[in-house]
């Protein structure tokens, strides 16, 4: 029952975008019940599955020996991708408002929908081989959405998107085959599924998975992609450059970490400190870059490179505190970025405008909008009773707890990180309703022009998912611990 409940829940998205790009819709609102109904589905299909699934894996096809394509649904995939099919649909109903005048809307949907599919056959991976299959899938899918404008800036970022993503995948590809060739069952497990890992091609084997799959991830040097493709429409760069995409390279390294070459052949290592290093130079770097950028969504997307980050610091420092809060702070950035992404959308739409300067002045023009926005940039920074304070908090505890020199290193960077986050997030809302003398770009426009309620009720949801959340943050943390533990 499961297996066959997994491959539906992959296949519904799947094929329904694919019908999306050949049906002749009458009209856009016939196309958005279509795609809202299909998303619906697939949500309810994994949520039933998050209730009845036992976390085993089921081979349905072994190529050759180590070589097998395996679904499931343990703990890990599970809580990812409960993640993913809760925001799908309520950011579709932000897309259908945002995309209402494009005219080539069939085509955008389609591969919104078609994304996911793949993200879900991310989530439901149970070997190195089916994991790899489902991150190509889900380069290829949102290919389309990146160069959605068909303009120069559209079709040149997404040709960069290609190269570094498809770069990317030949150096995970390799350490793929190697750990397929040496797994004990070819399959995902807790604690490393290798047979033997002794000499030192192995830490250079695991540094190729890092970066393949972390390219995703956006690690410096391969972070140029993410900013790039911001020219997307904002419900790409929302729910896949914030959440979907960027989080799989996340969720990746984690299996790839954990579940394939195990914590004992890494920790320790010199390539646990390069990767901590690298980790601990991009969050600082890319805040720097974030305090420089004029453009707001570019801005954003520096941010989210940042944070990517922060994650993997979490992750790389090998414990279970450390894998507990990485995860954490995927899930609490993932709610608080996709709602700055979506306010900074509406503004864009509305206003025509994209930069700092335009910003002057609009929070009185669009009070809900940027009041949303402060309070998500607020949790961002890592204020106290918002969500992101939580995991922050943990990151650090966590380096504390670990005390390395590497993981010392982090947690400076990590600091530092964040008060370079409350100048990158907090001027915006500053200037939105404090804008200085004489430099006000609304001023005489007392009327709320918010968006519409199929805009402003994602972004209050999401606004309040993070109130919430770092209130009673515990159920969350008791399950992404029993995660860490393997009890889930």
């Amino acid at each position: 029952m499961t297996s066959v409940l997994l491959i539906i829940a992959i296949l519904i998205p799947t094929f329904g975008g694919l019908a999306a790009l050949r049906i002749p819709f009458k009209s856009s609102k016939s196309l958005h019940i279509y795609i809202e109904t299909v998303a619906l589905i697939t949500t309810a299909v994994v949520l039933l599955l998050a209730i009845i699934s036992k976390g085993s894996w089921v081979t349905l096809m072994t190529f050759a020996p180590g070589f097998k394509f395996v679904l499931g649904f343990d703990g890990l995939g599970k809580l990812y991708a409960v993640l993913v099919a809760l925001m799908w649909p309520i950011v579709l109903l932000y897309s259908f408002s945002y995309m209402e005048h494009d005219n080539r809307q069939r085509s955008f949907f389609g591969f919104y929908i078609l994304t996911y599919g793949a993200t879900l056959g991310v989530c439901f991976s149970g070997s190195p081989l089916t994991l790899f299959v489902f991150f190509e899938m889900l380069s290829i899918s949102t290919l389309p959405l990146v160069a959605h404008y068909q303009n120069h800036e559209s079709l040149f970022s997404a040709r960069k998107y290609a190269a570094y993503l498809f770069g990317g995948a030949a150096l995970g590809f390799a350490a793929v085959v190697m750990v397929s060739l040496n797994g004990a069952t070819g399959e995902f497990k807790l604690g490393g599924d290798l047979v033997s890992a002794i000499g030192p091609g192995w830490k250079v084997f695991y540094l190729l998975a890092f970066l393949g799959f972390g390219i995703k991830a956006a690690i410096f040097p391969f972070h140029a992609w993410l900013p790039a493709a911001s020219c997307a429409p904002t419900p790409v760069t929302a729910l896949l450059h914030a959440v979907a995409v960027v989080n799989t390279g996340v969720f990746a390294v984690i299996r790839i970490t954990y579940y394939s070459f195990g914590t004992d052949v890494i920790k320790g290592s010199w390539v646990q400190v390069f990767c901590l290093v690298l980790s601990s130079f991009t969050l600082v770097y890319t805040s720097i870059i974030a305090v420089k950028e004029r453009h707001v969504k570019r801005r954003l997307a520096y941010s989210t490179v940042s944070n990517l980050s922060y994650m993997l610091f979490g992750i790389l420092l090998l414990t279970p505190e450390g894998m507990i809060a990485g995860t954490t702070h995927l899930v609490f950035h993932s709610i608080t970025k996709i709602t700055l992404f979506m306010c900074i959308g509406s503004f864009m739409e509305h206003t025509g405008k994209a930069y700092m300067s335009d910003i002057n002045g609009v929070g009185k023009y669009m009070p809900h909008t940027f009041i949303c926005y402060t309070i998500s940039a607020l949790s961002l920074v890592g204020i106290p009773l918002l969500c992101c304070f939580v995991s922050k908090w943990r990151l650090i505890m966590a380096g504390i707890e670990e005390a390395s020199t590497a993981a010392y290193i982090g947690i400076g960077a990590l600091i530092l990180s964040a008060f370079l986050c409350a100048i990158y997030s907090l001027s915006v809302s500053i200037r939105a309703f404090f804008p200085s003398v004489g430099t006000d770009n609304y001023e005489g426009l007392e009327e709320s022009n918010e968006g519409g309620w199929r805009m402003l009720i994602p972004i209050h949801a999401f606004t309040a998912c993070q109130i919430i959340l770092g209130l009673f943050p515990t159920p969350i943390l008791i399950a992404i611990s029993k995660i860490a533990e393997g009890l889930i």
